[in-house]
């Protein structure tokens, strides 16, 4: 509603926001008729907002408070982690320690290199926020992957969705698509990012 540098918006443009408003907020109304009574309140007092009732939603930490809401809103329903990759991999290098620390002593004791293996003898569990979801995008389908249509990794090493596998395989031998070796659909196996 306001201009940049708190310059009253135009009545073709308060014009606009009340048409916005009307098309697309109306589904909130049941739930944020107070908030949207205020939101459009400001439309009255546009031209001296910074002088009306309405003068508190011009203040700046209000906007950083809505850029962090939206940020988590929109990592949340993306799965995405809202710290940086960084904290995200200290944070769960910190609460594997232990674990890492405990399999190192007892492994040391009984295995003479213990570091040759591929993957981890020890599940570590990780706290709920240390979990994504993967955001792998099928190279045939071109879709998303998701809970119910997760990454299958082919046996030669290749890896499409579960659907994709499903239309590929047709249940029977099939050929990867993205290399001559013909494999069978139960020697796929689900990956977890």
């Amino acid at each position: 509603l306001v201009g940049s540098g708190g310059v009253p918006p135009s009545r073709e443009r308060r014009d606009r926001a009340l048409g916005y408003a009307r098309t697309h907020l109306s589904k909130f109304a049941a739930k944020r008729m107070g908030e949207l009574q205020r939101l459009m309140g400001c439309l009255a007092y546009s031209d001296t907002l910074a002088e009306s009732p309405y003068k508190y939603l011009l203040d700046p930490a209000l906007c950083t408070e809505v850029l962090h809401v939206f940020t988590r809103d929109c990592c949340t329903l993306l799965g995405l982690s809202q710290e940086s990759h960084l904290y995200t991999t200290v944070n769960t290098g910190c609460n594997a320690l232990p674990t890492l620390l405990k399999m190192a002593t007892v492994l040391k004791s009984t295995t003479p290199d213990w570091t040759d293996f591929d993957e981890l003898p020890v599940e570590i569990n990780l706290s709920e926020d240390c979990q994504y979801h993967s955001i792998f995008a099928c190279p045939v389908s071109k879709e998303q992957s998701t809970k119910t249509n997760p990454p299958m990794m082919l046996p030669c090493g290749h890896v499409i969705c579960k659907i994709s596998l499903a239309k590929v395989s047709k249940g029977n031998r099939f050929k990867c698509p993205y290399c001559p070796s013909e494999q069978i659909p139960s020697q796929a196996r689900e990956l977890f990012f």
